[in-house]
């Protein structure tokens, strides 16, 4: 039988972690990394040279299916840039399902098992899958009125501190001369006027990581993570029955911290892994016949 070519995709605003399958040979596959693609805030047109510059010239096969999962990926209708976006760039495929990040994080830690899939990266999310779909999720408000947890959250929260003279002395200092000359208007013109705004606060969360040891990095933390924890796993129906997994730089990073968050709500933690891409590529060969 030919090589059928499938090609997965796991997108956050921030990045997309691409991988290109021979199912002929399904040990073998090409990794590619290109720049967020989110259609809460890019158009087709904007995908498309993304698409043509980033990833095309990696993926020299014939590409005949495609699943990509992505942040701002809800419905059919949001993701209609996405979806159009591939179409043009890939026309060989005949199969191409654009669905959300949650759905592509559930599938790569849960597998075909029941869990709850959590995701902590530049934004955060959550869902119950039972093996086969997610059937609830404590809907997450975004960046602006939610994403706990998160990197997006982190980095504004520590933003805020600093802003407002709460970071302790010698914190206060490290982070000006990290960020020299950040002040209120920079900031505000970051959040309110220039577009990636979760991008741009996620990218304060190095600082955090660079002095996690300190108790107050240890207490944000520990308090974002409890955050994250309380207004959504906590709300699911026997969420102590099954295992909470999480995919995200930010759970993965620091998986000690959240742990301990996680298990201090007598809650079971699952599986921590940076991205769902591994666990997506034997998901979708399992459901093949080769």
């Amino acid at each position: 039988m030919a090589s059928r070519y499938i090609l997965i995709a796991d997108s956050g605003s921030t990045k997309t972690d691409w991988a290109c399958i021979d199912t002929q040979q399904s040990g073998n596959y090409l990794t590619v990394q290109s720049a967020g693609i989110n259609p809460f805030y890019q158009t087709t047109e904007e995908i498309i040279p993304v698409l043509q510059s980033q990833v095309l010239p990696h993926i020299g096969a014939d590409i005949r299916e495609i699943h990509f999962y992505g942040a701002g990926c809800a419905d059919e209708k949001s993701s209609m840039p996405v979806t159009n976006a591939l179409k043009h760039c890939f026309p060989s495929a005949s199969v191409v399902e654009v669905a959300s990040d949650m759905l592509g994080a559930a599938r790569g830690l849960c597998g075909h098992e029941a869990g709850l899939a959590c995701i902590l990266g530049t934004g955060a999310n959550n869902a119950f899958f039972d093996g086969r779909r997610v059937t609830h999720s404590i809907g997450s408000l975004g960046f602006w009125l939610g994403d706990e947890g998160s990197g997006s959250y982190l980095g504004k929260t520590l933003v805020v501190h600093y802003l407002q003279n709460e970071l302790p002395q010698e914190l206060h200092a490290l982070f000006i001369q990290d960020y020299p000359g950040l002040d209120r208007l920079t900031v505000l013109d970051h959040a309110y006027k220039k577009p990636y705004p979760n991008r741009y606060f996620a990218s304060f969360s190095k600082f955090i990581a660079a002095h996690r040891a300190h108790e107050f990095m240890q207490v944000l933390l520990k308090n974002a993570f409890g955050a994250f924890v309380n207004k959504y796993v906590l709300k699911h129906a026997n969420a102590a029955d099954y295992p909470v997994h999480f995919t995200g730089s930010i759970a993965y990073y620091y998986q000690d911290i959240l742990r301990e968050v996680v298990e201090s709500n007598g809650l079971r933690t699952g599986r921590i892994l940076k991205s769902p891409l591994e666990g997506l590529i034997g998901y979708h060969l399992a459901d093949i016949e080769i």
